[in-house]
């Protein structure tokens, strides 16, 4: 990032992708805006000293998405447009930080031109969220980075995925109980999507760029690499259970982002498998 005198605003600032954030940009001058502070589909965002936005926060439950649609809508969508107006009244650039938006792959692996195809309400929102985004950049010139990310990891993780589900059950539980063995994601380290989204800040137009690995991995690949760092052997069980929409293999395509932002992920599984568990040996 360049221009540290001016002012950077991080929605979602205490959230697992923000506390990284703020630690990776702790020389800059930060404004922090998180659920405490209110909503963000109504807050008054008036500073017009920031020249970047980096917007992260989000309902982000997939679950609780099906069953709440209309506040994942409201929260995802609305929280997007009124940080758009505020760039468009001051001049400011955002990072809009999308999910995975493509739904069931129809090629691997996945561009930023395969279709999108959302298979969640949490993912269908921050699509449209994502759509609106494009629109502000053609009509009102709002200079938008869309980042695409695919499944990322890393310390501070909710228990609630999978890779620190796993790592609590290999460190403290007699064996690993799972839904499903099966499918295949593209795992990529917090740290390096935090040096993704460091690279867009004051970026111009409207771009999109795709945030994950490169490389696919089963759900038993990860908890075989989570007992190897971690030196313990246990039994895994699996239920044999599949998810509402699942998809079974997804692979990102990451050379626009390497091409044009000279960007590549620096951490290998294995390392930051070694790294997340470390956290919690430490109990950070």
């Amino acid at each position: 990032m360049e221009n540290a005198s001016k002012k950077t605003l991080i929605t979602g600032s205490k959230g697992f992708l923000g506390k990284h954030l703020m630690k990776a940009l702790s020389g800059y001058e930060l404004i922090c805006f998180d659920i405490e502070d209110g909503d963000a589909g109504v807050h008054d965002f008036c500073d017009t000293k920031i020249s970047h936005v980096f917007h992260l926060a989000a309902k982000t439950n997939v679950r609780e998405s099906w069953d709440a649609p209309y506040s994942y809508y409201e929260t995802n969508v609305m929280g997007t447009v009124n940080l758009l107006e505020f760039c468009r009244k001051i001049g400011a650039s955002m990072t809009y930080v999308n999910s995975y938006p493509y739904g069931s792959p129809e090629y691997l692996p996945i561009d930023e031109k395969h279709p999108c195809n959302p298979n969640s309400v949490y993912n269908h929102s921050k699509y449209l969220a994502e759509d609106i985004c494009r629109f502000y950049a053609a009509h009102y010139g709002v200079s938008v980075t869309v980042l695409r990310l695919f499944n990322v990891y890393g310390s501070g993780q909710n228990d609630s995925f999978l890779i620190p589900h796993i790592i609590k059950q290999a460190l403290y539980s007699s064996r690993i109980e799972l839904m499903d063995l099966e499918p295949k994601r593209d795992y990529v380290y917090v740290a390096d999507v935090i040096e993704a989204m460091t690279l867009t800040a004051g970026l111009d137009g409207f771009r999109i760029y795709n945030v994950g690995s490169g490389e696919a991995r089963s759900v038993r690949d990860v908890c075989d690499c989570i007992l190897t760092v971690a030196g313990v052997r246990k039994p895994i069980v699996s239920q044999e259970s599949k998810r509402k929409n699942e998809v079974t293999d997804i692979a990102a395509d990451i050379t626009k982002i390497r091409t044009e932002l000279n960007w590549n992920p620096r951490t290998s599984f294995e390392d930051g498998i070694k790294q997340t568990i470390r956290h919690y040996e430490i109990g950070e």
